[in-house]
């Protein structure tokens, strides 16, 4: 019944659903680009229409009654973004007590424009010993879904390659936001180029 009333609200938001849910019990699920509010909305009603149980991260501020209600009801999980590394950690350990459990995040970080992506979906995968699955939202031909199921390899850049690759002609509602696919410097080649 929910999957129905998901796939109408597709319909009626323009969006031809795409993909089938992973072949694997465990991944990390990354979506890019997400340059709007409504990202994560279209994103979330994809995951219905498809029945995926994808898991996320929310602000622990944000778990109130009732919010707290609905975002457990669509795979939220309260993080404290207090400790360095907490949500690495807490998605590893997700990870570990659990026979099938996918996460998912948006690698950008934020909404706005970013010199790099985070790192957090790579080490969260690596460290688990889970795939990536490429989530994708196609402003520009209005498709949302996913995409192959990548195993990560330990070269971030040769891993980076393949997922630029996927992504290529995908462009997000205000492209100019879009953050390129790419790991920021270690800290020492990023300070000799200030």
């Amino acid at each position: 019944m929910l999957s129905a009333v998901a796939g109408l609200l597709l319909r009626i938001g323009g969006w031809k659903p795409l993909g089938e849910p992973p072949d694997v019990p465990k991944a990390v699920v990354i979506a890019y680009p997400h340059t709007s509010n409504w990202d994560g909305v279209w994103a979330l009603i994809y995951r219905v229409y498809i029945k995926l149980d994808v898991r996320f991260f929310a602000k622990k501020t944000l778990f109130w009654f009732p919010l707290s209600t609905l975002l457990r009801a669509l795979g939220g999980i309260p993080l404290d973004r207090g400790a360095p590394g907490a949500a690495v950690e807490q998605a590893v350990r997700a990870f570990a007590e659990s026979d099938s459990f996918y996460f998912g995040l948006a690698p950008e970080g934020t909404r706005g424009y970013r010199p790099h992506w985070k790192t957090g979906f790579y080490r969260i995968a690596r460290e688990a010993g889970v795939p990536v699955v490429i989530g994708y939202l196609d402003h520009g031909r209005r498709e949302v879904g996913l995409g192959p199921t990548i195993e990560l390899t330990g070269d971030a850049e040769a891993d980076l390659d393949r997922i630029r690759a996927f992504y290529d002609s995908v462009r997000g509602r205000w492209p100019e936001k879009e953050s390129p696919i790419a790991f920021p410097p270690p800290p020492g080649e990023q300070a000799g180029r200030d």
